[in-house]
């Protein structure tokens, strides 16, 4: 369940509503058609951003279920904004750019990015990657409350990827009452 008592992964398929999704693009016909894109597969866009300073201030009034940022825009960039978004109210974020080089994905990923898309794109790339970060962001937060609810002792989970197989997480809480994610110690030899 999520914190609306929402079983896991429901908002998905409809059963919940759909998914609302904020999109951060400064071109205004990429912008257009993301959220024409979205709308068409069955996705509420509830507010749309030229810059990363509004996507701000949008993720804060509406509270989307998942955000869609484009790494270049003016005032703040993608990055930063993604990771403002996610310190205030961690979402699925999904970043979506020309830029594919490491240092750029590295730091989209490090600002709390679930999935990274590459321009240009098309429905089918956009859609299904979208729904697996929104799938993998409700997985890992149900995975959270366990440890939340668990007497102090480690929870160890299993993520579905993207492209198949799964990802052996153990999930700790620290010391200091962050959230310490690692591999199962059968998965780091």
């Amino acid at each position: 369940m999520d914190e609306d008592g929402v079983p896991i992964g429901e908002r998905l398929f409809g059963a919940a509503g759909a998914p609302r999704v904020l999109i951060a693009e400064d071109e205004p016909i990429v912008r257009l058609d993301l959220a024409e894109l979205l709308r068409a597969a069955g996705f509420d866009v509830c507010a749309e951003a030229r810059d990363g300073d509004e996507a701000v201030a949008l993720a804060r009034e509406h509270r989307p279920d998942a955000a869609i940022l484009d790494v270049r825009m003016p005032a703040l960039d993608g990055i930063e904004a993604a990771r403002r978004i996610y310190a205030e109210r961690p979402l699925p974020i999904l970043m979506l750019t020309a830029y594919s080089d490491r240092r750029t994905v590295e730091s989209a990923i490090a600002a709390g990015a679930f999935t990274y898309l590459v321009k240009p794109f098309t429905e089918s790339d956009l859609v299904p990657a979208l729904r697996a970060a929104i799938a993998r962001h409700e997985e890992l937060l149900h995975a959270r409350r366990r440890v939340g609810a668990s007497a102090g002792g480690p929870v160890d989970v299993e993520l579905s990827a993207q492209g198949g197989g799964t990802w052996p997480l153990r999930l700790a809480r620290s010391s200091d009452g962050s959230m310490r994610v690692t591999l199962t110690p059968e998965e780091q030899r």
